[in-house]
């Protein structure tokens, strides 16, 4: 490992859990718990049937890092080995699917393996495709996202040569299982999405804070419930301080407390219709810390709920529509 990434491990170890795209800090971490202390829960992704960890394993915060690609061969066969199988990856996640690359092939039909295309178009989306199946070494994915749908235009995407289109075909040559659409704002075009019937999975942004802001909680969250689409939570702590700008400089600190990430997880596991939420580790200390976290997780009594609510209303307004455009 170099330099650089030597000293942001000795930066970030210990003392931050990571969000999908960003660092989520715990404050000092207490030595991960020896041993295990029980199966981690496992629910049905909605009309996929598939069962799956309630906890996903991000890679954008190790791939975009970047850690060397040892050290995240380690990191994730840490998740994975304790009981994670929802993996979320995608092609512009820096190294996140070479290092997968390395794991994949020997436990391919113990994991749930998502991946991403950010584009409009078909031509785009088999170039995408194509290279992500060769770095993770795989003749097919469980799960293919059409990524930032919020920033898409949603006509475009469902041309005959658009990105829908293409996943369609693939769906049925089977190179992918399972279609999705994540993203991070514009809930209204997820919703058009889920009106076309053909997207099994999706993801977004669900945390208490941001109920306040994009409320994907009231605005998607029910069409996709009517639907069985199941739901995929990121960013669940809140997510880094000053959204994406700094979501590589995880050092800086997560919205949410140390002491409020257990209460944070169960908000966004206890929505109903959501299946699973994806956090990414920087380390292998933090990998074990998200198990466990996912593995003692319970349903939040009427007065955490009602403090977490108190507490997100409090941070939204300071917080504002850092994903980007609401509407």
């Amino acid at each position: 490992m170099d330099t650089r990434n030597t000293i942001t491990r000795r930066k970030f170890l210990g003392t931050i859990v990571a969000g999908t795209t960003g660092a989520v800090v715990l404050g000092s971490l207490s030595s991960p718990p020896k041993g295990r202390t029980g199966p981690l829960p496992t629910r049905v992704l909605g009309r996929t049937k598939e069962k799956v960890s309630i906890l996903g394993l991000g890679t954008a915060p190790v791939g975009e890092g970047p850690i060397d690609v040892q050290e995240g061969i380690k990191i994730f066969g840490e998740a994975i080995d304790r009981g994670v199988n929802y993996i979320d990856t995608a092609k512009i996640y820096g190294n996140a699917e070479e290092i997968l690359g390395h794991l994949i092939p020997k436990r391919r039909d113990k994991l749930f393996v998502v991946t991403k295309v950010s584009t409009h178009t078909a031509v785009e989306a088999e170039r995408s495709l194509g290279e992500s199946l060769r770095r993770l070494k795989t003749d097919y994915v469980d799960l293919l996202h059409i990524h930032s749908i919020g920033s898409k235009k949603i006509e475009r995407v469902l041309a005959k040569d658009g990105a829908l289109e293409y996943l369609l075909k693939q769906k049925e040559s089977g190179k992918i299982r399972f279609i999705g659409i994540s993203g991070h704002n514009r809930p209204a075009n997820f919703v058009r999405m889920l009106k076309t019937d053909q997207i099994d999975v999706l993801m977004c942004v669900m945390n208490y804070a941001d109920k306040n802001i994009y409320d994907f909680e009231s605005k998607v969250l029910p069409e996709a419930r009517k639907r069985n689409v199941a739901c995929v939570a990121m960013k669940a702590y809140v997510g880094i301080k000053g959204g994406f700008g700094f979501h590589r400089k995880g050092y800086i600190g997560c919205v949410t407390e140390p002491a409020r990430l257990p209460q944070a997880l169960a908000y966004a596991l206890d929505l109903k219709g959501v299946s699973v939420t994806v956090v990414g580790p920087y380390t292998r200390e933090q990998a074990i810390q998200n198990v466990e976290l996912a593995r003692r997780y319970k349903p939040l009594t009427k007065e955490q709920y009602a403090s977490l609510i108190a507490l997100g209303k409090k941070l939204a307004p300071s917080l504002g529509p850092r994903y980007g455009p609401v509407i």
